[in-house]
């Protein structure tokens, strides 16, 4: 009997988080999965709207009815306490976001979730590394996608954890289902990508290039967030159907569903290796980037307790955040990760169902400058350089020694 596709992927990551895991190409893919498995068309999923707008697309895809919660200032993650009792009893899911490795409030999440008899998924795409009262982000949650795409800079592959053997191979037979076939130009592609980003970026070429590609319209999104196109997205089709979606799922990542031959994943085993050499570099660059007047101060006290997290982007905040991004690039760093506005400003009523409390997504949305703490030197002193101010929300800063 044949091993499961990407069998040897996913048994690695199932000994480091402890779950069951299944390799997908990527983590909207392992996503898409979860939300197929577990939720009825027309379900209702709570969600923040500082999150990518793939993931919207995602959930769409899905035939699922965006529900956008109330925020945290400081992080932009779901405020539990400040969604109505109203909402609670009338959506069908809760998925957590994780933000930039900034952990959801997952064990109130979880008994919330719990009490109401529905499903929690977490998006673990920015938190492998990620830790609540010393469990594992991507164990809280029935199912948790993740991304290789991240830590380990890959740019494919992704997981999807869940409960039981069971559940895991109705998984993948659904993942069987939704895979394109395998061809060897996207294979070469996939592969030899990362290696060209490293290059620039040790070369000393960040800024000439992403120049360029923006004269040339290289880029697949003109701001921070592609272009929605209404009308198209009105009439995709009935969802669910990833092929109806795929326009939008895509950006960024066109080969998010492709199966990956045996090169993709033998440079993916080996990244895989080096995560936790990943994982410690991020810890010392959130640690020096935390201690800055730019950090909030949810960073800085939850450092101080606990250790810094390995962030996958640490969520600075300043004023005149979009000025500031433009002249970063004249230092050489590309901040991406941006997502401004929030989704429902985005996408509007027609689409999803707005927070009843948006301001405190807006605010964050509009002043989170994410950084690489891999970069974390060069980061302090071009925004030193450009004289960079500190912002910080009205909001109470929220208790870090309680998960609420």
């Amino acid at each position: 009997m044949s091993m499961p596709y990407g069998a040897r992927l996913a048994e690695e990551m199932t000994r480091r988080l402890g779950r069951g895991c299944v390799y997908t190409p990527s983590a909207r893919l392992a996503l898409y999965v979860a939300l197929r498995r577990w939720c009825r068309p027309g379900a209702r999923v709570l969600m923040s709207p500082v999150n990518d707008d793939v993931i919207l697309f995602v959930v769409l895809a899905a035939g699922l009815r965006p529900v956008k919660a109330p925020v945290s200032a400081w992080d932009g993650n779901i405020d539990p306490a400040a969604v109505p009792e109203s909402t609670w009893r009338d959506v069908d899911a809760v998925l957590t976001t994780n933000l930039y490795g900034v952990p959801d409030r997952v064990v109130a999440l979880r008994k919330r979730c719990d009490q109401l008899g529905i499903p929690l998924f977490e998006d673990a795409a920015h938190a492998i590394g990620t830790r609540v009262d010393g469990q594992p982000i991507g164990t809280f949650g029935d199912a948790a996608a993740f991304s290789l795409s991240k830590h380990v800079a890959a740019m494919a592959g992704g997981f999807l954890a869940v409960e039981d053997a069971r559940t895991r191979r109705e998984v993948e037979l659904l993942r069987d289902e939704l895979l394109t076939p395998r061809r060897l130009r996207h294979d070469l592609t996939t592969t030899l990508r990362p290696l060209i980003r490293s290059a620039v970026r040790s070369s000393g070429l960040v800024r000439p290039v992403w120049r360029t590609m923006q004269r040339l319209g290289l880029l697949e999104r003109d701001t921070f967030r592609m272009a929605l196109r209404p009308g198209q997205l009105a009439g995709a089709g009935r969802a669910p159907s990833l092929a109806a979606y795929e326009s939008w799922v895509r950006v960024d990542l066109h080969g998010f569903r492709s199966r990956h031959g045996a090169l993709v994943r033998a440079q993916l085993k080996l990244r895989m290796a080096r995560l936790e050499s990943d994982l410690g570099r991020r810890r010392v660059g959130v640690s020096l980037l935390g201690r800055t007047a730019w950090a909030g101060r949810a960073l800085r006290d939850r450092s101080a307790l606990e250790g810094p997290p390995p962030l996958f982007r640490v969520p600075l905040l300043v004023h005149d955040r979009d000025a500031l991004l433009d002249r970063l690039v004249d230092h050489g760093l590309v901040c991406g990760y941006v997502y401004d506005p929030p989704l429902d400003d985005y996408a509007g009523v027609e689409f999803v169902e707005p927070s009843p409390d948006p301001a405190a997504a807006r605010w964050f949305a509009a002043h989170t400058l994410p950084a690489d703490p891999l970069l974390a030197r060069r980061m302090i002193n071009a925004l030193t350089a450009e004289r960079a101010r500190p912002a910080h929300p009205k909001a109470p800063l929220p208790s870090i020694l309680t998960d609420g």
